[in-house]
């Protein structure tokens, strides 16, 4: 497959290139040429072909157009601007044209498309001497409605050489001697045309990588045949680069995570809260004998029992001993407080020496007349 080409060659170079420097040529439509890097089909390029005074070097389009195309047809040039060798002389756009209608194209060079996995790299093709390159070409003429003679060709291709196949399967049809290119432009005899329909496989066609920016009709200049070096993908320094840092960025990550709150000690039957100035001790006070209206003094919230038993404390049972003045407390993680924060809340307990062995009952929320001091409770009681 040919589908792009390099054509800066001059009208007058086109000829020497198929060996007709010397023979009388006519020039026809050299005003729509244009020579560029970047060649593709629908674009004017110079064809060498028989004449009946000589030789003649036509500007056509590339892709044909075969002339019992319908007049009212709009052209698409890229419908055959290749037709496959080994089939030219059965199809009918073709059979046709191969007795009188043979030229040759001469190109600089042609890019092929190389597939890479979901990408295509391009490649650039020419002679190492930088000599041009002949293709086969066959050529038509189409006359549209408007009553306009359009000349079109397409180039012949055939199986890639053994030292191009791993790039495509096809290839242009390459005439790489005068006698080849004589052969096929004036030999009346189509029987001697196959031996130059065979795969070029001199080893002076050589090629080079050059930039994925040829797909491009846009694109053209000297930057077209630029050679590029090829990055390999396993040999990507991202992949390089992540593949090396995961592990650390694992340790960091452990290392990073914020550790959770610490357990902050509560005291039994003390809660402490946010306010450092708010924590009040219990271990250091004496504890006092309650004198006259058990009313003014505050009721613990929570009943205590004796040494080794359970307190009830908002749902929650602890335990504490007492020994002497100063109690021994549990902790507690600050995440189980079972009060709201910014509230201080002091119970008090009772002392064995000021309330006795039996305990102070729980006061009630009866009247205040039925209340009675603690001194003649205890007393009535005995």
């Amino acid at each position: 497959m040919c589908g792009r080409a390099r054509c800066t060659l001059r009208p007058e170079d086109v000829r020497r290139a198929c060996h007709r420097h010397g023979s009388p040529a006519h020039f026809l439509h050299l005003e729509c040429y244009r020579p560029s890097y970047n060649v593709a089909p629908g674009s004017y390029m110079p064809v060498l072909r028989r004449d009946k005074d000589g030789v003649a070097v036509h500007c056509m389009k590339w892709g044909l157009v075969p002339g019992f195309t319908k007049k009212t047809d709009k052209p698409d040039f890229f419908k055959m601007f290749n037709a496959r060798s080994e089939s030219i002389a059965e199809k009918a756009s073709f059979r046709r044209l191969l007795p009188k209608n043979r030229c040759l194209v001469a190109v600089d060079g042609f890019y092929e498309w190389k597939k890479e996995g979901s990408k295509k790299q391009p490649y650039y093709i020419h002679f190492k001497d930088e000599r041009p390159l002949v293709f086969a070409a066959l050529f038509d003429s189409w006359q549209n409605s408007g009553g306009e003679t359009l000349y079109t060709f397409t180039i012949l291709t055939t199986a890639s050489s053994s030292a191009l196949d791993w790039l495509h399967d096809r290839m242009p049809v390459i005439l790489g001697d005068k006698d080849s290119v004589d052969t096929w432009l004036d030999d009346p005899s189509t029987s001697k045309l196959q031996p130059l329909l065979a795969p070029y496989e001199k080893s002076d066609l050589v090629w080079y990588p050059v930039t994925s920016a040829i797909g491009k009709l846009s694109f053209d200049g000297p930057e077209c045949i630029q050679q590029i070096p090829l990055k390999a993908s396993q040999n990507s320094l991202i992949s390089k680069f992540f593949s090396a840092k995961q592990p650390k960025t694992e340790e960091r990550d452990k290392e990073t995570i914020p550790a959770g709150p610490k357990e902050e000690p509560i005291l039994e039957g003390v809660l402490v809260s946010d306010s450092n100035d708010e924590i009040k001790q219990v271990d250091e006070e004496k504890a006092e004998p309650l004198v006259g209206d058990s009313s003014a003094v505050a009721s613990p919230p929570e009943s205590v029992k004796k040494e080794g038993e359970s307190v009830e404390t908002g749902g929650l049972e602890l335990t504490g001993k007492s020994s002497g003045r100063k109690r021994d407390y549990e902790l507690f993680s600050a995440q189980e407080k079972p009060w709201k924060q910014q509230q201080s809340v002091v119970v008090r307990m009772q002392d064995d020496k000021s309330c006795g062995k039996h305990g102070r009952k729980k006061q009630g929320k009866g009247n205040s007349k039925e209340r009675q001091s603690t001194l003649h409770f205890f007393f009535d009681e005995k």
